[in-house]
């Protein structure tokens, strides 16, 4: 799993060419300083289900629950957390491991609390893993927009001009002769 070389060229390719037991190492996130106390560990591989907060760009200090890894581009995808495309639709925005701290984790699976070991009085039950980490307040999320309100906001265009040039003759097929 370690790059032995300094080269950036060779340590780019080692991480386009791990296997997928590296890359699930490699996207381990920081615990915060409570959680980080109790299990005794600075950082667990991140899962479905655990609640991040994220530290740099736009949606900073906001605390969202994990709802997709992705291994293949290292890359976490948050409820709530949405980008617009040039079509004005919302789609989910990947997050890269590096800009997470985990604050709560998801204890769901037996594997994961041998490993962190976790006393079964800690371990939530099923009632509160479906309760939300907090509430959502209404000011953070984004206002979605349904498509006959975008069109009726939308100026229209004016129409192109033609031009007035005649078009080439192809080379393919020969002129009428007369």
């Amino acid at each position: 799993m370690t790059v032995r070389s300094i080269q950036p060229r060779r340590q780019r390719k080692a991480m386009f060419t791990a296997h997928i037991f590296e890359r699930r190492r490699r996207m381990a996130v920081p615990l915060s300083r409570e959680l980080r106390q109790r299990y005794g560990r600075r950082s667990v591989v991140v899962r479905k289900g655990d609640t991040v907060r994220i530290l740099t760009g736009s949606y900073i200090g906001r605390e969202e629950r994990v709802a997709r890894v992705n291994r293949r581009s290292y890359s976490v995808t948050l409820d709530n957390i949405t980008g617009k495309t040039g079509e004005a639709k919302l789609k989910p925005l990947p997050i890269r491991t590096g800009h997470l701290l985990l604050t709560r984790l998801n204890l769901s699976d037996p594997w994961r609390r041998r490993v962190l070991r976790v006393p079964e009085a800690e371990v939530p039950t099923e009632t509160d893993a479906e309760a939300p980490a907090r509430p959502e307040p209404e000011a953070l999320e984004t206002p979605t927009e349904t498509p006959e309100e975008t069109k009726a906001e939308k100026p229209e265009k004016p129409a192109r001009k033609r031009s007035r040039a005649k078009p080439k003759p192809s080379a393919d097929k020969p002129e009428a002769s007369e």
